[in-house]
């Protein structure tokens, strides 16, 4: 059986829930650390931090190597929602592929 249009919004909507509450989470452990960085050991601008971020997830994805219990995929939807974010804070107005957010 084919879902129907309205199970497929349902299943979106569950799974948008699940990364807006995942996100919200995981940024209050790590301490606001995509727009408040300690900066310890790097300076680079939050923008290429959060990319070097989504570079390694990526990478994990494309080498077939999950980190122990870590959902890669739901990581990397969140960093690239964090990303859009970030640069919405910061007033750049484009995300790194031109586009508006």
């Amino acid at each position: 059986m084919v879902p129907t249009l309205t199970d497929i919004q349902q299943i979106i909507r569950k799974e948008c829930d699940t990364i807006r509450d995942f996100l919200i989470d995981k940024n209050a452990s790590y301490g606001n650390s995509v727009f408040d960085p300690v900066r310890i050991f790097s300076d680079g601008d939050p923008v290429q931090q959060i990319n070097v971020r989504i570079d390694d997830k990526l990478s994990r994805i494309m080498r077939g190597r999950e980190y122990g219990t870590e959902d890669t995929e739901l990581d990397l939807i969140g960093y690239l929602i964090l990303k859009r974010a970030l640069v919405k804070v910061l007033g750049l107005g484009a995300t790194a592929g031109g586009e508006q957010p």
